[in-house]
């Protein structure tokens, strides 16, 4: 099986936005799973921030709560992340998932860095 691929990351300064874009496997519909969005920063424990249901329902981790939304596009087989006031904090590399996470579906993430 293919692992998802991510985009999107950069450098941004603090108070800066960013939108992460993963796409699912191509042969992986992902209109029945939940999609998280993973970080993982260095010495760190990867570990999701944000999640959707098939039924778009969301959640958040408390860290990124009212800062970070998470959206779905079955019909283009993508997930997304809209980071806004983004903190230095927020520095990891992020990844797409379903949850449970698979082991093949880790992609390369894509890499936040946050500076001022």
């Amino acid at each position: 099986q293919e692992p998802f691929v991510e985009s999107g990351g950069g450098e941004v300064q603090p108070g800066g936005s960013l939108r992460l874009s993963c796409a699912a496997p191509p042969r992986e519909g992902l209109i029945m799973y939940t999609v998280a969005w993973y970080r993982q920063a260095p010495g760190k424990q990867r570990a999701w921030v944000a999640k959707i249901t098939a039924a778009e329902n969301v959640d958040y981790t408390n860290s990124v709560r009212g800062r970070f939304t998470i959206s779905r596009d079955n019909a283009k087989n993508m997930a997304y992340l809209q980071m806004n006031n983004i903190k230095p904090e927020d520095a990891a590399n992020y990844y797409c998932n379903v949850i449970p996470s698979r082991d093949n579906f880790w992609g390369q993430g894509t890499r936040v860095t946050v500076s001022s």
